[in-house]
């Protein structure tokens, strides 16, 4: 099979790395790629950007290319799943319509509110006015957000009113764009956050390991949101049982509800969750595709061949798949950032020492690289992800950092604490039962 991996991160090199792992595969094609990709066995970077449309069919029909899987959001609310379907390309991704469970938030609580999904409660509002008022009404702590896409950085999770307002300011006053256009204003839920991504053919849904992200830019969990500055799988925990309630109380009455409003929604449905001291689960936040950097872990721990499992996805047979299996282990990865990140970075540092990271045995996924005369430099606010397999959480976390500190790059940033939840509570092993 070829298949195309559209995006140009650490999820798509992941993705590219796992779907290379069967002999069904013989050729990934990556758009645009990164400095990872361009130096994996069996993978080739094409200049294309992740949303030229035009671009990405012709080159998939040109190429006879079997399937296309697409790793970010925004090609997949620009459309780029419909425009394949209209030239009978299979791909793993749901439609524009689809996508708007992401790509809008005040649109996926109406779902939610719809389909009776355990979530935050909120309100929506159209002007800085409103909101302001609101605020000042509901009192903090508060949840700001911008309603459509801002790469993970759009949320504001406000402490005080004060703060509430200067994430109004700047949501209304155009940092995000139109993603700005609306607010979505939530209470604040406490608890554990865990994200369940689900694989989906529209009538089946099948989740995969739960993993917990670290989405602050700081030591425990403070600063401004980011992407992710690491993660790990599965979350102990998370049990059966748990996850079990998920299943019924979230994930199928989210593709219910989808179904309801026409929409054959094949991909990843992501669920962002807040699990209560009391183990209830509240949806955070829906998005339409693999998760960043949750797929540096999931996939890793994943036996079932992936392309399997998205062939499966695409054909309408999830059901009759089986149950997933998974490695018995734990998975932990640390993001290495550029000094800056979130915020403004520099770009074209030369990276050095990941041979010598990987040679200690641990997955180097490139996030934002970019490979010249044969030599890796930074090219992204998320550089790299560094990723440990072991049988517990303390010898994966201390595997990772050793790979870490392999690494060289100029204002290079990571968290040092990747983990620490897992680890504080106690030496928990990799046993998780799908």
């Amino acid at each position: 099979m070829k298949v195309v991996v559209v995006g140009s991160g650490g999820r798509e090199h992941a993705i590219a790395w796992k779907l290379l792992d069967s002999p069904r595969v013989t050729q990934v094609y990556c758009l645009p790629g990164n400095g990872g990709t361009a130096c994996l066995e069996g993978c080739e970077n094409v200049a294309i950007a992740a949303t030229d449309l035009t671009g990405i069919g012709d080159f998939a029909k040109e190429n006879h290319v079997d399937l296309v899987v697409v790793g970010p959001e925004a090609p997949l609310a620009a459309g780029l799943a419909d425009y394949l379907q209209t030239l009978d390309i299979p791909v793993f991704g749901p439609s524009q319509a689809g996508a708007k469970i992401e790509a809008s938030k005040a649109w996926a609580k109406a779902l939610m509110e719809a389909a009776q999904i355990p979530t935050a409660k909120a309100a929506v509002f159209d002007t800085y006015e409103a909101a302001a008022c609101y605020v000042q009404t509901q009192g903090a702590p508060i949840v700001v957000k911008a309603d459509g896409l801002a790469a993970g950085k759009g949320v504001t999770v406000a402490t005080t009113e004060a703060e509430a307002i200067a994430a109004l300011e700047r949501i209304f006053g155009g940092e995000f764009g139109t993603a700005g256009q609306q607010v979505v204003i939530e209470s604040v839920l406490e608890g554990q956050e865990v994200s369940v991504l689900a694989v989906t053919d529209g009538k089946t849904i099948v989740p995969l390991l739960p993993a917990q992200d670290h989405k602050r830019v700081g030591e425990g969990d403070t600063g401004p949101n980011t992407g992710g500055m690491g993660v790990y799988a599965p979350v102990p925990w998370v049990t059966p049982e748990l996850m079990q309630r998920i299943q019924q109380t979230i994930l199928e009455p989210a593709l219910g509800a989808l179904q309801d409003r026409g929409i054959q929604y094949c991909g990843v449905l992501y669920a962002g969750l807040m699990v209560t001291p009391a183990g209830d689960p509240y949806v955070v936040e829906f998005n339409c595709r693999f998760g960043d950097p949750e797929t540096q872990v999931v996939l890793p721990l994943l036996e079932t061949p992936l392309i399997e499992v998205l062939s499966a996805c695409v054909e309408g047979r999830l059901a009759s798949l089986g149950a997933l299996q998974w490695r018995n282990a734990v998975a932990l990865s640390v993001v290495l950032a550029a000094g800056g990140y979130p915020g403004s970075y520099r770009k074209g540092d030369l990276i050095q020492g990941i041979p010598d990271a990987m040679a200690q045995g641990v997955l180097v996924f490139h996030a934002g690289t970019r490979w010249q005369d044969g030599q890796w430099y930074t090219h992204g606010g998320r550089v790299l992800n560094v990723t440990a397999l072991a049988p517990d959480f303390a010898t994966a976390q201390a595997k990772a950092y050793a790979g870490v500190q392999a690494i060289q790059f100029a204002d290079c940033y990571y968290r040092r604490d990747i983990g620490y939840r897992i680890l504080k509570s106690s030496a928990h092993k990799g046993e998780y039962n799908s």
